[in-house]
């Protein structure tokens, strides 16, 4: 059972705390937890309603926070973008767990992503035992944060999709996003995750669309990177129209909407999208951070150039920078309210300061050449 903490409960909460903070240290996480929680800290969660017990047959086995409101310090993110912006969230603080405590971390994780359509956490990068249970529940990496002392923490986020059919969440979840971890970095589980939150959160001004369909196109854009990278935008059209579970959820003329949105989403075609539903996900794909950006460029080249010196890869990372992100570049935007918009003008002053631009090219370079 979890329930709301009480006054009463401080000293049980305080102990679950210390262990907690002793197991840190024993896994090598020396810095996290200084003195913090406070006791003063835990009273005021509990004044606002917000700190929660777990239960085991009245014995108080686990503890946490679960902020429901904005949290301050994540209104800057470094190194990435969060999955979603717009759709309220609530952020998971604070756990500990009593000595002979097991699972206390997933009954929590599970508990509060039925209180949410979106959780956030946070965790010092040399909190092993939280960073298992994380990527273990699906949650997707979305950059840094820097609490308010200034150090940093790794940041995630997850998107329940209320809003989804159960069934053909529960499929895409279990039988097609697994697909995706055989892929490169551009095109891998993160990156999906993000087109799928990105996609259906630009939905939301198109209320006249069938969001079943964009999750679903989301979902499949990039699975034809089975086939290869040069045409996997028609294999992911042709694996959606073939797969036999499509007509459970959607008639004939949804699934060919799909399919042809899914070979419309790349960045790289000569006209735009032929349907709302092309032009939204080919929007979210575009996911432009531009630190991101220029490290994908230099993998790109050292993976399918690698007769080439460093000069080369160089001229062609530049170039290539240029032909597709600046001013005259031919990648597209298509909706105006996505947050590429912001982010591209970043990208293109970047690009302008060419004295910058080459020392991260280079730099970068010589990281994966040494």
């Amino acid at each position: 059972m979890i329930r709301n903490s009480t006054p009463h409960d401080l000293p049980q909460i305080m102990a679950m705390i210390d262990h907690s903070r002793q197991i840190m240290r024993s896994h090598g996480n020396n810095t996290q937890w200084n003195g913090y929680p406070t006791s003063n800290t835990i009273l005021d969660d509990i004044a606002h309603h917000i700190h929660y017990i777990v239960e085991e047959q009245g014995r108080a086995m686990g503890c946490f926070t679960l902020l429901d409101r904005p949290e301050p310090t994540y209104t800057l993110i470094e190194k990435g973008l969060w999955l979603d912006d717009t759709t309220p969230y609530r952020t998971i603080h604070r756990l500990a767990c009593a000595p002979d405590a097991h699972g206390i971390g997933r009954q929590v994780f599970n508990w509060c992503e039925t209180q949410s359509s979106s959780i956030r956490v946070d965790t010092h990068t040399d909190n092993h035992i939280m960073l298992h249970i994380i990527q273990q529940m699906g949650y997707t990496h979305c950059g840094t944060v820097y609490m308010t002392d200034g150090t940093p923490r790794k940041a995630y986020q997850k998107m329940m999709y209320p809003m989804i059919n159960p069934d053909l969440k529960n499929y895409i979840e279990s039988q097609i996003l697994p697909r995706y971890s055989q892929f490169d970095d551009a095109h891998n589980l993160q990156h999906v995750q993000r087109v799928m939150a990105q996609s259906l959160e630009l939905s939301q001004y198109y209320p006249q669309l069938n969001k079943n369909m964009i999750y679903t196109i989301a979902a499949y854009h990039d699975t034809g990177m089975v086939e290869g990278r040069e045409n996997h935008h028609t294999a992911s059209a042709r694996i959606i129209r073939l797969d036999t579970q499509m007509p459970t959820w959607f008639d004939p003329i949804d699934i060919a909407i799909m399919a042809q949105a899914a070979e419309d989403h790349r960045a790289s075609a000569h006209s735009e999208p032929r349907s709302l539903y092309g032009k939204i996900v080919a929007e979210a794909d575009r996911d432009i951070q531009p630190l991101t950006i220029i490290q994908r460029s230099v993998q790109y080249s050292l993976a399918h150039y690698p007769h080439y010196n460093k000069a080369e890869h160089w001229d062609r990372v530049s170039q290539h920078l240029n032909e597709k992100y600046g001013p005259d570049g031919y990648i597209k935007l298509y909706i105006p309210q996505s947050r590429n918009h912001a982010q591209l003008d970043k990208l293109q002053t970047l690009l302008a300061d060419k004295q910058l631009t080459n020392n991260i090219i280079y730099q970068l370079l010589n990281q994966y050449l040494s």
